[in-house]
Protein backbone atom coordinates (compact mmCIF):
# COMPACT_ATOMS: atom_id res chain seq x y z
CA UNK A 1 0.00 0.00 0.00
CA UNK A 2 0.92 3.54 -0.79
CA UNK A 3 -0.12 5.58 1.82
CA UNK A 4 0.32 9.45 2.47
CA UNK A 5 1.01 11.97 4.85
CA UNK A 6 -2.10 14.39 3.14
CA UNK A 7 -3.75 14.74 -0.01
CA UNK A 8 -1.62 15.55 -3.68
CA UNK A 9 1.56 14.07 -2.18
CA UNK A 10 1.74 12.16 -5.23
CA UNK A 11 0.30 8.50 -4.24
CA UNK A 12 -1.32 7.33 -7.39
CA UNK A 13 1.37 8.66 -9.42
CA UNK A 14 3.91 6.56 -7.59
CA UNK A 15 1.13 3.40 -7.52
CA UNK A 16 0.79 4.08 -11.58
CA UNK A 17 4.65 3.81 -11.64
CA UNK A 18 5.36 0.70 -9.49
CA UNK A 19 2.32 -0.62 -11.43
CA UNK A 20 4.69 -0.04 -15.29
CA UNK A 21 7.51 -1.71 -12.53
CA UNK A 22 6.27 -5.14 -11.89
CA UNK A 23 4.53 -5.47 -15.50
CA UNK A 24 8.19 -4.68 -16.64
CA UNK A 25 9.75 -7.03 -14.61
CA UNK A 26 7.42 -10.11 -15.43
CA UNK A 27 5.26 -10.17 -12.88
CA UNK A 28 1.06 -9.48 -12.56
CA UNK A 29 0.12 -6.42 -11.20
CA UNK A 30 -3.29 -4.56 -10.61
CA UNK A 31 -3.77 -1.24 -8.55
CA UNK A 32 -6.29 -1.18 -5.81
CA UNK A 33 -7.88 1.79 -4.33
CA UNK A 34 -11.07 1.06 -1.65
CA UNK A 35 -12.74 4.18 -1.64
CA UNK A 36 -11.95 6.99 -3.96
CA UNK A 37 -13.59 10.30 -3.80
CA UNK A 38 -13.48 11.99 -7.62
CA UNK A 39 -15.09 13.54 -10.37
CA UNK A 40 -12.75 12.25 -12.90
CA UNK A 41 -14.39 8.69 -13.85
CA UNK A 42 -13.91 6.03 -16.12
CA UNK A 43 -16.17 3.08 -17.81
CA UNK A 44 -14.86 -0.13 -17.89
CA UNK A 45 -15.02 -2.73 -20.63
CA UNK A 46 -18.34 -4.37 -18.72
CA UNK A 47 -20.00 -0.62 -18.91
CA UNK A 48 -19.27 0.07 -14.94
CA UNK A 49 -17.74 3.04 -13.42
CA UNK A 50 -14.68 3.43 -11.50
CA UNK A 51 -12.37 6.66 -10.25
CA UNK A 52 -10.21 7.52 -13.37
CA UNK A 53 -6.91 7.08 -12.03
CA UNK A 54 -7.43 3.73 -11.02
CA UNK A 55 -8.04 3.32 -14.49
CA UNK A 56 -4.86 5.01 -15.42
CA UNK A 57 -2.80 2.58 -13.08
CA UNK A 58 -4.51 -0.54 -14.79
CA UNK A 59 -3.71 0.57 -18.38
CA UNK A 60 0.24 1.16 -17.19
CA UNK A 61 -0.31 -2.88 -15.68
CA UNK A 62 -1.38 -3.72 -18.69
CA UNK A 63 -4.71 -4.82 -17.98
CA UNK A 64 -7.97 -4.23 -18.18
CA UNK A 65 -9.32 -1.73 -15.63
CA UNK A 66 -12.54 -3.56 -13.52
CA UNK A 67 -14.61 -2.77 -10.56
CA UNK A 68 -12.61 -4.92 -8.20
CA UNK A 69 -9.76 -1.96 -8.74
CA UNK A 70 -11.95 0.81 -7.35
CA UNK A 71 -15.30 -0.78 -5.77
CA UNK A 72 -16.15 2.50 -3.85
CA UNK A 73 -16.66 6.15 -5.80
CA UNK A 74 -17.91 8.99 -4.36
CA UNK A 75 -18.72 11.84 -7.16
CA UNK A 76 -19.09 15.03 -4.95
CA UNK A 77 -22.38 16.98 -5.93
CA UNK A 78 -21.83 19.97 -3.91
CA UNK A 79 -20.24 20.70 -0.15
CA UNK A 80 -22.24 18.30 1.82
CA UNK A 81 -23.34 15.57 -0.97
CA UNK A 82 -21.96 12.80 -2.66
CA UNK A 83 -22.91 10.37 -5.35
CA UNK A 84 -21.99 7.36 -3.72
CA UNK A 85 -21.04 4.35 -6.98
CA UNK A 86 -20.71 0.83 -5.11
CA UNK A 87 -19.53 -2.29 -7.59
CA UNK A 88 -19.41 0.18 -10.54
CA UNK A 89 -23.00 1.02 -10.37
CA UNK A 90 -24.58 4.21 -8.64
CA UNK A 91 -26.60 3.26 -5.65
CA UNK A 92 -28.24 6.97 -4.26
CA UNK A 93 -26.73 10.59 -2.76
CA UNK A 94 -25.58 10.48 0.18
CA UNK A 95 -25.01 13.34 3.21
CA UNK A 96 -21.41 13.02 4.16
CA UNK A 97 -22.35 13.05 7.75
CA UNK A 98 -24.80 10.28 7.12
CA UNK A 99 -22.18 8.37 5.01
CA UNK A 100 -19.81 8.56 7.89
CA UNK A 101 -22.18 7.38 10.44
CA UNK A 102 -21.73 3.80 8.95
CA UNK A 103 -24.45 2.62 11.45
CA UNK A 104 -27.08 3.88 9.55
CA UNK A 105 -26.30 2.51 6.01
CA UNK A 106 -27.90 -0.60 5.17
CA UNK A 107 -24.94 -1.24 3.16
CA UNK A 108 -21.85 -2.78 4.80
CA UNK A 109 -19.32 -0.85 2.72
CA UNK A 110 -16.32 -2.23 4.62
CA UNK A 111 -17.27 -5.99 3.88
CA UNK A 112 -17.95 -5.00 0.04
CA UNK A 113 -14.37 -3.32 -0.49
CA UNK A 114 -12.71 -6.23 1.26
CA UNK A 115 -14.91 -8.73 -0.91
CA UNK A 116 -13.50 -6.82 -4.01
CA UNK A 117 -10.05 -6.80 -3.03
CA UNK A 118 -10.14 -10.38 -1.84
CA UNK A 119 -11.36 -11.04 -5.50
CA UNK A 120 -8.64 -8.90 -7.18
CA UNK A 121 -6.32 -10.24 -5.21
CA UNK A 122 -6.81 -13.71 -6.13
CA UNK A 123 -6.15 -12.89 -9.96
CA UNK A 124 -3.32 -10.49 -9.63
CA UNK A 125 -0.07 -10.45 -7.41
CA UNK A 126 1.28 -8.05 -6.54
CA UNK A 127 -2.30 -5.92 -5.91
CA UNK A 128 -0.11 -2.45 -5.33
CA UNK A 129 -3.13 -0.66 -3.19
CA UNK A 130 -3.61 3.26 -2.72
CA UNK A 131 -4.70 4.92 0.33
CA UNK A 132 -6.78 7.97 0.53
CA UNK A 133 -5.90 11.40 2.20
CA UNK A 134 -3.70 11.50 5.06
CA UNK A 135 -3.14 8.78 7.46
CA UNK A 136 -3.36 10.42 10.18
CA UNK A 137 -6.98 11.36 10.45
CA UNK A 138 -7.49 9.83 13.76
CA UNK A 139 -10.97 11.25 14.36
CA UNK A 140 -11.99 8.91 11.27
CA UNK A 141 -10.63 5.80 12.44
CA UNK A 142 -13.28 3.85 13.48
CA UNK A 143 -14.78 4.04 9.76
CA UNK A 144 -11.61 4.69 7.71
CA UNK A 145 -12.29 1.95 4.85
CA UNK A 146 -9.40 2.86 2.34
CA UNK A 147 -5.94 3.08 4.67
CA UNK A 148 -4.60 1.30 7.66
CA UNK A 149 -7.93 -0.70 8.32
CA UNK A 150 -7.71 -1.85 4.34
CA UNK A 151 -3.95 -2.74 5.24
CA UNK A 152 -4.62 -4.72 8.28
CA UNK A 153 -7.16 -6.74 5.96
CA UNK A 154 -5.07 -7.58 3.18
CA UNK A 155 -1.90 -7.71 4.81
CA UNK A 156 -0.19 -5.12 3.22
CA UNK A 157 3.05 -3.44 3.59
CA UNK A 158 2.55 0.19 3.97
CA UNK A 159 4.91 2.69 2.55
CA UNK A 160 4.43 6.06 3.80
CA UNK A 161 4.99 9.17 0.93
CA UNK A 162 5.54 12.46 1.82
CA UNK A 163 5.93 15.59 -0.26
CA UNK A 164 8.46 17.69 0.63
CA UNK A 165 7.84 19.93 -1.93
CA UNK A 166 5.00 21.97 0.00
CA UNK A 167 7.06 21.90 3.60
CA UNK A 168 6.77 20.59 7.04
CA UNK A 169 7.97 17.14 5.76
CA UNK A 170 9.63 16.21 9.05
CA UNK A 171 6.66 17.01 10.96
CA UNK A 172 4.23 15.20 8.37
CA UNK A 173 6.02 11.88 8.10
CA UNK A 174 7.03 11.47 11.63
CA UNK A 175 3.70 12.54 12.92
CA UNK A 176 1.80 10.35 10.69
CA UNK A 177 3.60 7.22 11.94
CA UNK A 178 3.38 8.27 15.67
CA UNK A 179 -0.48 8.44 15.50
CA UNK A 180 -1.02 4.90 14.69
CA UNK A 181 -1.81 2.37 16.45
CA UNK A 182 0.86 -0.08 17.24
CA UNK A 183 -0.60 -2.64 15.51
CA UNK A 184 -1.00 -0.16 12.59
CA UNK A 185 2.85 1.45 13.32
CA UNK A 186 4.31 -1.80 12.37
CA UNK A 187 2.64 -2.30 9.05
CA UNK A 188 4.79 0.58 7.57
CA UNK A 189 7.72 -0.70 6.12
CA UNK A 190 9.17 2.34 4.32
CA UNK A 191 9.13 6.19 3.10
CA UNK A 192 9.25 7.88 -0.36
CA UNK A 193 9.63 11.56 -0.05
CA UNK A 194 8.14 12.94 -3.27
CA UNK A 195 8.55 16.11 -5.61
CA UNK A 196 12.22 16.72 -4.23
CA UNK A 197 13.49 20.27 -6.13
CA UNK A 198 17.26 20.90 -6.17
CA UNK A 199 20.70 19.25 -5.20
CA UNK A 200 19.80 15.85 -3.95
CA UNK A 201 23.24 15.74 -2.18
CA UNK A 202 21.18 18.85 0.03
CA UNK A 203 19.20 16.35 1.57
CA UNK A 204 21.24 13.10 2.67
CA UNK A 205 21.43 14.34 6.25
CA UNK A 206 17.67 14.86 6.41
CA UNK A 207 17.04 11.22 4.69
CA UNK A 208 19.27 9.78 7.86
CA UNK A 209 17.93 12.18 10.38
CA UNK A 210 14.31 10.98 9.19
CA UNK A 211 15.07 7.04 9.49
CA UNK A 212 16.89 7.91 12.76
CA UNK A 213 13.68 9.21 14.30
CA UNK A 214 11.28 7.48 12.69
CA UNK A 215 12.83 4.06 12.82
CA UNK A 216 11.58 3.24 9.24
CA UNK A 217 13.88 3.18 6.10
CA UNK A 218 13.44 5.71 3.34
CA UNK A 219 13.32 3.91 0.60
CA UNK A 220 13.78 7.07 -1.96
CA UNK A 221 13.10 10.16 -2.64
CA UNK A 222 11.83 10.97 -5.97
CA UNK A 223 12.37 14.27 -7.80
CA UNK A 224 9.95 16.69 -9.37
CA UNK A 225 9.43 16.10 -12.94
CA UNK A 226 7.88 18.61 -15.54
CA UNK A 227 8.34 16.54 -18.90
CA UNK A 228 6.69 13.23 -18.15
CA UNK A 229 2.34 13.59 -18.78
CA UNK A 230 0.58 11.54 -15.99
CA UNK A 231 -3.19 12.34 -15.87
CA UNK A 232 -4.33 13.78 -13.25
CA UNK A 233 -6.92 12.57 -10.13
CA UNK A 234 -8.50 16.08 -9.02
CA UNK A 235 -9.08 19.62 -9.78
CA UNK A 236 -6.31 20.52 -7.94
CA UNK A 237 -4.41 20.86 -11.14
CA UNK A 238 -6.82 23.46 -12.53
CA UNK A 239 -5.53 26.17 -10.25
CA UNK A 240 -2.31 25.48 -12.27
CA UNK A 241 -4.10 26.11 -15.83
CA UNK A 242 -6.15 29.40 -15.49
CA UNK A 243 -3.92 30.90 -18.05
CA UNK A 244 -3.36 34.24 -20.04
CA UNK A 245 -4.14 34.12 -24.01
CA UNK A 246 -1.11 33.57 -26.37
CA UNK A 247 0.12 35.27 -29.32
CA UNK A 248 0.51 32.84 -32.49
CA UNK A 249 -1.44 30.02 -30.45
CA UNK A 250 -5.18 28.04 -31.33
CA UNK A 251 -6.58 29.94 -28.07
CA UNK A 252 -8.90 27.00 -26.83
CA UNK A 253 -11.01 28.06 -23.83
CA UNK A 254 -11.99 25.14 -21.41
CA UNK A 255 -14.75 27.04 -19.09
CA UNK A 256 -14.68 26.64 -15.60
CA UNK A 257 -17.57 25.24 -13.97
CA UNK A 258 -17.73 24.93 -10.53
CA UNK A 259 -18.68 20.96 -10.92
CA UNK A 260 -16.24 19.87 -13.86
CA UNK A 261 -15.70 16.19 -14.21
CA UNK A 262 -13.61 14.48 -16.43
CA UNK A 263 -11.09 17.31 -16.96
CA UNK A 264 -8.48 14.79 -18.88
CA UNK A 265 -10.66 15.28 -21.81
CA UNK A 266 -8.46 18.08 -22.89
CA UNK A 267 -4.70 16.49 -21.77
CA UNK A 268 -4.34 15.33 -25.41
CA UNK A 269 -5.51 18.78 -27.17
CA UNK A 270 -3.28 21.04 -24.22
CA UNK A 271 0.03 18.95 -25.57
CA UNK A 272 -0.56 20.01 -28.95
CA UNK A 273 1.87 22.56 -30.60
CA UNK A 274 -0.88 24.70 -31.80
CA UNK A 275 -2.65 25.34 -28.95
CA UNK A 276 -2.59 27.63 -25.77
CA UNK A 277 -5.52 25.59 -23.26
CA UNK A 278 -6.64 27.27 -20.31
CA UNK A 279 -9.66 27.26 -18.06
CA UNK A 280 -11.85 30.06 -17.19
CA UNK A 281 -14.98 31.80 -16.41
CA UNK A 282 -13.44 35.23 -17.96
CA UNK A 283 -16.25 36.70 -19.97
CA UNK A 284 -13.66 38.55 -21.79
CA UNK A 285 -11.40 35.87 -22.28
CA UNK A 286 -13.84 33.65 -23.47
CA UNK A 287 -14.95 35.72 -25.89
CA UNK A 288 -11.35 36.31 -27.13
CA UNK A 289 -10.53 32.58 -27.54
CA UNK A 290 -10.35 30.54 -30.87
CA UNK A 291 -12.27 27.65 -29.64
CA UNK A 292 -14.52 27.66 -26.66
CA UNK A 293 -15.45 24.07 -25.06
CA UNK A 294 -18.01 23.63 -21.85
CA UNK A 295 -17.17 20.45 -20.31
CA UNK A 296 -18.75 17.71 -18.71
CA UNK A 297 -20.27 18.47 -14.88
CA UNK A 298 -21.42 16.37 -11.87
CA UNK A 299 -24.43 19.19 -11.40
CA UNK A 300 -25.53 20.02 -15.18
CA UNK A 301 -28.58 22.86 -14.24
CA UNK A 302 -26.81 24.03 -10.95
CA UNK A 303 -23.65 24.41 -13.50
CA UNK A 304 -25.66 25.45 -16.24
CA UNK A 305 -28.13 27.97 -13.65
CA UNK A 306 -24.05 29.77 -12.54
CA UNK A 307 -23.31 30.21 -16.45
CA UNK A 308 -26.47 32.36 -16.93
CA UNK A 309 -25.75 34.33 -13.56
CA UNK A 310 -21.74 35.14 -14.47
CA UNK A 311 -22.37 35.87 -18.27
CA UNK A 312 -20.16 33.05 -19.61
CA UNK A 313 -23.52 31.59 -21.09
CA UNK A 314 -24.33 34.81 -23.04
CA UNK A 315 -20.28 34.95 -24.05
CA UNK A 316 -20.49 31.13 -25.48
CA UNK A 317 -23.41 32.22 -27.48
CA UNK A 318 -22.20 35.83 -29.13
CA UNK A 319 -18.81 33.76 -30.05
CA UNK A 320 -21.00 31.05 -31.39
CA UNK A 321 -22.69 33.81 -33.45
CA UNK A 322 -19.60 35.45 -34.19
CA UNK A 323 -18.11 32.34 -36.03
CA UNK A 324 -16.10 30.46 -33.13
CA UNK A 325 -16.01 26.68 -33.06
CA UNK A 326 -17.64 25.47 -29.79
CA UNK A 327 -17.45 22.10 -28.54
CA UNK A 328 -19.96 20.78 -25.74
CA UNK A 329 -19.00 17.49 -23.79
CA UNK A 330 -21.24 15.23 -22.16
CA UNK A 331 -22.85 18.24 -19.58
CA UNK A 332 -21.84 20.75 -21.94
CA UNK A 333 -23.85 18.37 -24.94
CA UNK A 334 -26.56 19.01 -22.62
CA UNK A 335 -26.70 22.90 -21.83
CA UNK A 336 -25.88 22.95 -25.75
CA UNK A 337 -29.63 22.09 -25.86
CA UNK A 338 -33.01 23.82 -25.63
CA UNK A 339 -34.04 22.24 -23.02
CA UNK A 340 -32.98 20.39 -19.41
CA UNK A 341 -35.53 18.97 -17.25
CA UNK A 342 -34.93 17.44 -13.66
CA UNK A 343 -38.80 16.20 -12.80
CA UNK A 344 -37.25 13.66 -10.47
CA UNK A 345 -34.91 16.00 -8.38
CA UNK A 346 -32.13 13.62 -9.58
CA UNK A 347 -29.96 16.51 -9.48
CA UNK A 348 -31.58 18.69 -6.83
CA UNK A 349 -34.35 21.10 -6.18
CA UNK A 350 -33.83 22.79 -10.16
CA UNK A 351 -36.80 21.45 -12.09
CA UNK A 352 -36.11 22.71 -15.45
CA UNK A 353 -33.52 25.56 -17.24
CA UNK A 354 -33.73 26.23 -21.05
CA UNK A 355 -30.33 25.95 -22.78
CA UNK A 356 -27.98 27.93 -24.62
CA UNK A 357 -30.28 26.99 -27.46
CA UNK A 358 -27.19 26.03 -29.74
CA UNK A 359 -28.49 22.19 -30.73
CA UNK A 360 -31.55 21.15 -31.15
CA UNK A 361 -31.84 18.49 -28.48
CA UNK A 362 -34.29 18.41 -25.75
CA UNK A 363 -32.51 16.53 -22.30
CA UNK A 364 -34.72 14.99 -19.36
CA UNK A 365 -32.19 13.81 -16.53
CA UNK A 366 -33.05 10.46 -14.70
CA UNK A 367 -32.11 7.84 -12.47
CA UNK A 368 -30.20 5.58 -14.86
CA UNK A 369 -26.63 6.44 -15.86
CA UNK A 370 -25.27 5.04 -19.19
CA UNK A 371 -21.73 4.13 -18.97
CA UNK A 372 -20.21 2.44 -21.97
CA UNK A 373 -17.06 2.16 -24.06
CA UNK A 374 -17.58 3.62 -27.33
CA UNK A 375 -16.15 2.94 -30.68
CA UNK A 376 -17.75 6.10 -33.78
CA UNK A 377 -16.80 7.40 -36.80
CA UNK A 378 -15.19 11.27 -37.49
CA UNK A 379 -14.05 12.31 -40.61
CA UNK A 380 -14.20 8.80 -41.99
CA UNK A 381 -12.11 7.31 -39.14
CA UNK A 382 -12.59 4.95 -36.26
CA UNK A 383 -11.92 6.90 -33.16
CA UNK A 384 -12.53 5.66 -29.44
CA UNK A 385 -14.35 7.07 -26.15
CA UNK A 386 -16.21 6.04 -23.27
CA UNK A 387 -19.63 7.33 -22.18
CA UNK A 388 -20.87 8.42 -18.06
CA UNK A 389 -23.82 10.46 -18.16
CA UNK A 390 -27.24 11.00 -16.68
CA UNK A 391 -29.97 12.33 -18.64
CA UNK A 392 -31.16 10.90 -21.63
CA UNK A 393 -31.53 13.35 -25.14
CA UNK A 394 -33.77 13.13 -27.47
CA UNK A 395 -31.84 12.40 -30.05
CA UNK A 396 -30.01 9.15 -30.47
CA UNK A 397 -26.72 10.56 -31.69
CA UNK A 398 -23.39 10.43 -29.76
CA UNK A 399 -22.37 13.09 -31.51
CA UNK A 400 -24.44 16.02 -33.11
CA UNK A 401 -22.73 18.87 -35.45
CA UNK A 402 -23.74 21.94 -36.23
CA UNK A 403 -22.25 25.05 -38.38
CA UNK A 404 -19.20 25.42 -35.93
CA UNK A 405 -20.89 23.49 -32.85
CA UNK A 406 -20.12 20.13 -32.15
CA UNK A 407 -22.34 18.48 -28.88
CA UNK A 408 -21.26 15.16 -27.51
CA UNK A 409 -21.71 12.64 -24.59
CA UNK A 410 -17.93 11.10 -25.95
CA UNK A 411 -15.11 11.64 -22.93
CA UNK A 412 -11.97 10.83 -25.04
CA UNK A 413 -13.56 12.55 -27.99
CA UNK A 414 -10.43 15.14 -27.85
CA UNK A 415 -8.23 11.91 -27.48
CA UNK A 416 -8.64 10.99 -31.06
CA UNK A 417 -6.44 12.59 -33.91
CA UNK A 418 -9.03 12.98 -36.13
CA UNK A 419 -11.12 15.10 -34.21
CA UNK A 420 -7.76 17.19 -33.37
CA UNK A 421 -6.88 17.90 -36.51
CA UNK A 422 -10.64 18.86 -37.75
CA UNK A 423 -10.98 21.57 -35.35
CA UNK A 424 -7.15 23.11 -35.90
CA UNK A 425 -7.22 22.44 -39.41
CA UNK A 426 -6.64 26.25 -40.92
CA UNK A 427 -4.87 27.07 -37.42
CA UNK A 428 -1.00 26.84 -38.08
CA UNK A 429 0.82 23.69 -39.69
CA UNK A 430 -0.48 20.32 -39.76
CA UNK A 431 1.07 18.76 -37.42
CA UNK A 432 -0.71 16.81 -34.83
CA UNK A 433 0.76 15.25 -31.67
CA UNK A 434 1.92 11.22 -31.65
CA UNK A 435 -1.25 8.78 -31.16
CA UNK A 436 -2.92 8.81 -27.83
CA UNK A 437 -2.10 5.81 -27.09
CA UNK A 438 1.30 5.37 -28.27
CA UNK A 439 2.08 8.50 -25.96
CA UNK A 440 0.83 7.31 -22.86
CA UNK A 441 2.87 3.82 -23.14
CA UNK A 442 5.45 5.95 -23.63
CA UNK A 443 4.63 8.00 -20.51
CA UNK A 444 4.36 5.34 -18.46
CA UNK A 445 7.76 3.74 -19.40
CA UNK A 446 9.23 7.64 -18.85
CA UNK A 447 7.60 6.94 -15.68
CA UNK A 448 8.82 3.93 -14.56
CA UNK A 449 12.27 4.97 -15.68
CA UNK A 450 12.36 7.91 -13.37
CA UNK A 451 11.23 5.99 -10.17
CA UNK A 452 13.28 3.30 -10.60
CA UNK A 453 16.07 5.58 -10.52
CA UNK A 454 15.29 7.41 -7.53
CA UNK A 455 13.97 4.32 -5.62
CA UNK A 456 15.59 1.44 -4.05
CA UNK A 457 13.54 -1.25 -5.71
CA UNK A 458 15.73 -4.19 -4.21
CA UNK A 459 14.45 -3.06 -1.09
CA UNK A 460 10.72 -3.00 -2.00
CA UNK A 461 11.33 -6.54 -3.34
CA UNK A 462 12.98 -7.84 -0.11
CA UNK A 463 10.03 -6.32 1.53
CA UNK A 464 7.72 -7.75 -0.61
CA UNK A 465 9.56 -11.43 -0.49
CA UNK A 466 10.12 -11.47 3.51
CA UNK A 467 6.54 -10.37 4.43
CA UNK A 468 5.59 -13.62 2.05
Amino acid sequence: MLAGTGSDVGKSVIVTALCRIFKQDGYNPAPFKAQNMALNSYATPEGSEIGRAQAVQAEAAGIPCHTDMNPLLLKPQSDHTSQVVLNGKPIGNKNAYDYWRRGESDIDFRAEVCKAFDRLAARYNPVVMEGAGSISEINLRDTDLVNLPMARHANADVILVGDIDRGGVFASVYGSIMLQTPEDRKLIKGIIINKFRGDMRLFEEGRKMLENICDVPVLGVVPYYKDIYIEEEDSVSLEKKQRELAEGKVNVAVVLLRHISNFTDFDTLERDPRVNLFYTNNVSDIQRADIIILPGTKATLDDLLELRRNGCAQAIIRAHRDGKMVVGICGGYQMFGLTISDPDGIEGTIASLPGLGLLPIHTTMTSEKTTQQVTFQFEGQECQGYEIHQGVSDTDQSILQTDHCIGTYIHGFLDNAPVIDYLLKDKGDDKHIVDHTTFKQLQYDKLAEHVRQHVDMKRIYQILTDHD
